[in-house]
């Protein structure tokens, strides 16, 4: 007896010094937030303990654990007691498989549940990124309800929210983007997030209607990408590539390096295709930087930096006959003038974020880009040059009120802009076929300094357990100062303009009927200033009769989670009114200008209907509906002798319908079936021109795995328009047929095409 007592405590002396206390934080992949209520279980002894609200935890551990929780990918980890330091935290990273339910939005930087919100937001994390072919941004985003993203190509998008930002020519416009606390968004007014690497993604919020009093109250909305930081103390490296029809290539090689209190992200990319039409050539090189220092408990700085180097040619618009007949031939003058454009732009920005207190932080940003622009055209060689800096400042806070939580922040944001825009006439029509375009005299030369301030301030306060008031507001000006450095016909537009000092105010609730439903409603006022183009009149002057665009948004809508948030969705409808619409004026040179001219009426419904078939923790098969029904229309507008009053609003669909399956694992087999229905777009203002109802079916399918303890894998190979269907991706509003020639509205989408990838990654 007394030996086997000895035994017994030799063998649990042994266990006891074998173990080792192992403390750490647990934050997920995605939002980079700390995940609170993770089980972290010992497989050996059998230990089980929580994360905490701030993800953090404390085991004593044989070195063997594993971490779960719902919704998210579970993961085992070996801990070596030779490699951990136990004076530091070990940090354990997530991958949520499905996340839309409890998903944390980050207003205020106090995050939230999704079903919390007072307003319309939709989340797009990097699973739904990297559904698609990770080089095309319009797939992703077609998916969410209220948002339509039209491409001609590569380099020619456009993207809409709720209708905004249809009627703007080329580009997307009316819309605020934003790199984190960054602005995305120049002093022109337009955003061209796609040129952005998205593999520098964590994720992307998309706020609909100006309700987002803080990241500026454009009418269409708001698009946040949040950059990706390394918090798995780890260094790991990345390489992947992508191949697909019509001569698609895409290399990206990427480095992270986590440590205790910084971490560094560079990723270099390539993406180049052939095109599927002539003069369609695209060759985009991007380098993006991402870093994140900490300076002990209270102070952080981040670091953003992306350069991008583009060239791609223009094909432009067909009109009926050759988008049916041959749609993979440039536009006549355009491909006889080999349009291009060849972009250098870089933007940068770093902010400091310091904590007073538990209760109060200080955020201070300060950013600036440079961008040059080479574009021939038929009607002329355009060049610009532009520079911006800015700063943005803002106080979040939280504090009792009659004993419930309120959550703050004011600030403001400052922004200068300098645009110079020089054109030349376009000799290509005197030398022989191709020669290409050939400059010629000046024809102007115009300097534009743009001076804007956003001064902001929100509330967000919890009533009681089931109802949250949020308040806010933006004051907005801008300012111009017109050079006008070549006199034409002794015009000179020079001089000092600006528009009348813009108040938007913002009201919204959120109320829970029970922990599963909660309806929300709000009102606010939003509006958009005119882009540079479309303050300038044909002959290159300034425009000083042009107004921005203002309306009120109305909204209403409800978000549910039923059966163990099995089944989930949400449900809005809105009307948004605007006034003083910038339209767009052909002239007889396929040249433009625009003008204020009307009132437009945007009524719409958005669903959104999601049902886990399987939910585990290694594998989630999810089923997806969605529909956006549009009843936009100008409510008066007058165009010279044309009265246009009651028509559908011009490029936007009457709907657009979405429903496949998607397969999320941790490893084996994945992949995701979308079909996708978009109504007819009408083409021109008058109603008497369409781009047709069409289908579209695209699928991808993976394998992912994992070799050792440090390799990770996956192969993926997708098609898209299975169907083969014929359709234009993209509308030239208003096109205007010369000589005799019929308008040319019409981009052709791509056919029937196919792209297959693999991704390696190696965790050191």
């Amino acid at each position: 007896m007394r030996k086997t007592l000895l035994l017994l405590s030799f063998i649990l002396s042994f266990q006891l010094y074998s173990q080792h206390s192992v403390k750490g934080i647990i934050i997920n992949t995605t939002t980079n937030l700390p995940i609170e209520n993770v089980t972290i279980s010992d497989t050996k002894n059998n230990t089980t303990t929580y994360s905490d609200a701030d993800g953090k935890f404390t085991i004593e551990s044989s070195g063997q654990l594993n971490f779960s929780k719902d919704g998210y990918a579970e993961i085992d980890m070996i801990i070596d007691k030779k490699n951990y330091n136990t004076d530091n935290l070990l940090t354990i990273t997530l991958t949520p498989i499905t996340d839309l339910v409890e998903v944390l939005i980050e207003d205020y930087s106090r995050p939230h549940r999704y079903l919390e919100e007072t307003k319309s937001v939709s989340y797009i994390s990097t699973n739904d990124i990297n559904k698609a072919n990770a080089v095309e941004l319009h797939p992703i985003l077609n998916r969410i309800p209220g948002v339509f993203m039209q491409n001609g190509t590569l380099n020619t998008n456009r993207i809409t929210i709720r209708g905004i930002g249809a009627r703007n020519l080329f580009g997307t416009a009316n819309i605020k983007a934003y790199f984190g606390e960054i602005p995305l968004t120049d002093g022109n007014g337009e955003s061209s997030i796609e040129d952005l690497e998205l593999a520098s993604l964590s994720h992307i919020e998309i706020e609909k209607g100006p309700l987002s009093s803080s990241f500026g109250v454009s009418l269409g909305g708001t698009i946040i990408l949040q950059p990706e930081y390394n918090f798995s103390k780890s260094t790991t490296a990345h390489l992947s590539s992508t191949f697909g029809s019509y001569g698609l290539r895409r290399l990206l090689a990427k480095t992270s390096v986590g440590k205790e209190n910084a971490s560094l992200n560079i990723i270099f990319s390539n993406t180049s295709s052939d095109g599927y039409r002539d003069n369609n050539e695209y060759n985009r090189n991007t380098v993006t930087l991402t870093s994140s220092i900490d300076f002990g408990d209270k102070d952080n700085i981040s670091i953003f930096g992306s350069y991008i180097d583009l060239e791609a040619g223009i094909p432009s618009s067909l009109d009926l006959e050759d988008f049916n007949n041959s749609p993979r031939q440039a536009a006549f003058t355009w491909g006889r003038s080999q349009a291009f454009e060849d972009v250098n732009y870089a933007i940068a920005g770093i902010t400091w974020k310091h904590k007073f207190n538990t209760n109060t932080s200080l955020h201070n940003s300060v950013f600036g880009s440079l961008r040059n622009n080479d574009e021939p055209r038929p009607f002329n060689i355009l060049n610009e040059e532009s520079s911006t800096i800015g700063i943005r400042s803002k106080i979040l806070g939280t504090t009792k009120l009659v004993k419930m939580p309120l959550s703050w922040l004011v600030g403001a944001e400052l922004y200068y802009d300098n645009y110079n825009g020089e054109t030349f006439e376009n000799l290509y029509e005197d030398f022989p076929v191709g020669t290409g375009s050939v400059q010629g005299d000046q024809l102007s030369d115009l300097n534009e300094k743009r001076y804007y301030y956003n001064l902001f301030a929100e509330g967000n306060y919890k009533i009681n357990e089931k109802l949250y008031v949020d308040l806010g507001f933006n004051l907005n000006q801008t300012f111009f100062d017109i050079e006008d450095k070549f006199l034409s016909d002794g015009e000179d537009s020079s001089g000092d303009f600006e528009f009348d000092p813009i108040f938007s105010p913002k009201i919204g609730a959120n109320y829970s009927i029970n922990p599963s439903v909660t309806v929300y409603g709000n009102i606010a006022h939003g509006f958009s200033t005119p882009t540079t183009s479309e303050t300038l009149l044909p002959d290159g002057l300034f425009n000083p009769d042009i107004k921005p665009e203002i309306g009120w948004n109305y909204e209403l809508g409800t978000r549910f989670s039923t059966f163990n948030d099995l089944l989930y969705g949400s449900v809005s409808v809105y009307t948004l009114r605007v006034k003083d619409l910038l339209v767009s004026r052909r002239t007889i040179d396929d040249n433009f200008f625009a003008i204020n001219a009307g009132k437009t009426t945007h009524n719409g419904l958005e669903f959104d209907l999601n049902f886990d078939i399987i939910k585990k923790k290694t594998r989630v098969v999810k089923a997806f509906f969605n529909t956006s029904i549009y009843d936009h229309e100008f409510d008066e507008f007058i165009d010279l002798d044309n009265d246009f009053s009651g028509n559908d609003l011009t490029g936007v669909p009457s709907h657009v319908i979405n429903l496949g399956v998607d397969v999320s694992v941790n490893k084996g087999f994945f992949g995701n079936l979308n079909f996708q229905h978009v109504g007819e777009i009408p083409a021109n203002d008058a109603n008497t021109a369409f781009g047709e109802a069409y289908e579209l079916l695209h699928a991808k399918i993976g394998y992912k795995n994992q070799i050792g303890n440090h390799l990770v894998f996956d192969i993926t190979f997708g098609a898209n328009n299975i169907l083969d269907i014929d359709y234009a991706s993209q509308l030239q509003i208003n096109a205007r047929g010369f000589g005799g020639n019929a308008p040319r509205y019409f981009y052709p989408g791509l056919p029937f095409n196919v792209y297959g990838g693999i991704n390696i990654n190696y965790r050191l």
